[in-house]
């Protein structure tokens, strides 16, 4: 991906940073000779497809049980939870077709692969909690005016089996949950599940040793506030990064004061960094260096510190000689 050509159709005059393909290398390195793996970007997706199976395979498992105790017992809430259990699979599913998509190699018509999958994921799955815990905050209100009847030792059953297994495939994804806000996206779903589950058994033993029915709505409302708090964070950074917002762990005054202090660097313009992925960082400038163009060892020692210092994987660096009759036309801070 080249940046804008100067007006004046100096080509000589602008850099590309030579690694834009090299992300798709498996050994771990890049072209330009310098490690790719400093910050373990590429390969926090590939880890979880273990994570992935193993989830989704034990969550449609406790689906199936929970489907059939249902129907024998002809328990309603059971069959609601089986459903609620179902939409933990499509999370899993959505998170984990999106980490394998956003590992395709670019196309003439989508030049940056599908990358960005990994973020469209995260937030529909932000947007999946958020629905399920409205969904049962309502159902919790509804409850405290009619409690109505609740099977406290069959509650107390099932539900221990979902705070095992949700609790189980939510620490399968436990590692990678600040390294990738879609791998985060699947654990926050599933934590949020093994809390629900826990309500449930806490709800059935309240209920067997006090009679006190009021408890289970209760326990419900504090698991959604809780859960909710937690998912408005993940709702808020993945649709800045929809919305190609700088990541939050990158401040960018600081990359701005490293590319000025390059040497032979007079100022910069055209300045962007937003995410490509939910682990991948891109950047373009326009640097005006009046001397000379530096060559491309600059470049590429520009490159690899930008990928050292501040995690940013693929950055493309127009460079400008500052020629006054041909001032770049994206040079203004308003222009983009």
């Amino acid at each position: 991906m080249h940046g804008h050509h100067h007006p004046s159709g100096h080509d000589h005059s602008h850099g590309h940073s030579g690694h834009s393909h090299d992300r798709h290398s498996h050994d771990g390195h890049s072209h330009g000779g310098h490690s790719h793996g400093s910050h373990g970007h590429s390969h926090a997706p590939r880890d979880f497809n273990r994570a992935f199976i193993l989830g989704i395979g034990l969550n449609v498992g406790f689906v199936a049980v929970e489907v059939m105790i249902g129907l024998l017992t002809q328990s309603l809430a059971l069959l609601a939870d089986a459903l609620h259990n179902l939409s933990d699979v499509l999370g899993l599913l959505l998170a984990w077709g999106a980490s394998h998509l956003s590992k395709q190699p670019p196309s003439q018509r989508y030049t940056y692969g599908l990358r960005r999958t990994s973020i469209l994921a995260a937030l529909i799955n932000a947007v999946l909690l958020m629905l399920a815990m409205g969904a049962i905050a309502w159902e919790a209100l509804r409850r405290l005016r009619d409690p109505g009847l609740v099977n406290g030792s069959a509650l107390i059953w099932v539900a221990g089996i979902g705070v095992l297994i949700n609790g189980l495939t939510a620490l399968l994804f436990m590692s990678g949950r600040d390294r990738d806000l879609n791998i985060r996206g699947a654990f926050l779903h599933m934590a949020a599940d093994a809390l629900v589950s826990l309500g449930v058994v806490l709800t059935g033993i309240a209920i067997l040793t006090t009679g006190w029915t009021w408890f289970d709505p209760i326990i419900s409302l504090v698991i959604v506030v809780i859960v909710t708090t937690g998912t408005w964070q993940l709702l808020k950074d993945s649709l800045n990064l929809a919305m190609d917002a700088v990541p939050p762990q990158i401040e960018p005054a600081a990359v701005q004061l490293f590319l000025k202090e390059q040497p032979g660097v007079k100022a910069l313009h055209d300045f962007h960094i937003w995410a490509m992925s939910t682990t991948e960082i891109a950047l373009t400038v326009h640097l005006v260096m009046p001397n000379e163009h530096p060559g491309d060892a600059f470049l590429r020692q520009i490159c690899q510190e930008l990928r050292q210092h501040f995690g940013i994987d693929h950055a493309t660096i127009q460079v400008e000689l500052g020629d006054t009759d041909e001032a770049c036309a994206l040079e203004p801070d308003h222009l983009i």
